[in-house]
């Protein structure tokens, strides 16, 4: 495990080694990039901001209860715990609410748990779809309608199939 921590370092050591000799001016390609960045970042900023803004909007409006306490049977019909259904519901909006989620979830039945072991699929198997998608897509004149719902069925289809495996195990 120790050598694993090497690897990044052994990395960039052997990156500049090869730019070296390969006689590449690295300081110069390194602010070149960093130009290009910025443009970037301006045009993307605008599409986080509306995400955050709408996650934080999702949880605080009471949606996300009363989303969750609404899903509540149909998850326990698929296997589900309904306790993880806020989990369900905000990991795709926003990957540091759903981090501190799951936190409070483990804190109170246990990482053991089959509560615990379900919110840590739940967690691991699915993605912040729509962060990515404002990523990914903020230039695009692309429809965003198909990728965004095929990322929501397999994160969900995951999901099941997880806890199927969690109740299995």
């Amino acid at each position: 495990m120790k050598y694993a921590a090497l690897l990044l370092p052994l990395l960039f050591i052997a990156l500049f080694v090869y730019a070296l000799i390969r006689k590449v001016r690295l300081y110069d390609c390194f602010t070149e990039g960093v130009k290009g960045a910025v443009p970037l970042i301006l045009s993307i900023f605008p599409y986080l901001v509306s995400v955050l803004i709408l996650s934080e909007l999702f949880e605080r409006s009471g949606l996300s209860a009363l989303l969750t306490q609404g899903l509540a049977p149909a998850f326990s019909f698929l296997g589900i715990p309904p306790e993880i259904g806020k989990l369900v519901l905000l990991k795709p909006f926003s990957g540091s609410g759903s981090t501190a989620l799951l936190a409070d979830l483990l804190a109170q039945y246990g990482a053991d748990s089959y509560i615990g072991r379900c919110a840590c699929v739940a967690f691991g198997s699915s993605e912040t779809v729509f962060f990515i998608s404002a990523v990914y897509f903020a230039g695009s004149k692309k429809s965003l309608l198909k990728p965004v719902v095929i990322a929501l069925f397999s994160n969900f289809l995951s999901l099941i199939l997880g806890c199927l495996f969690c109740k299995i195990m």
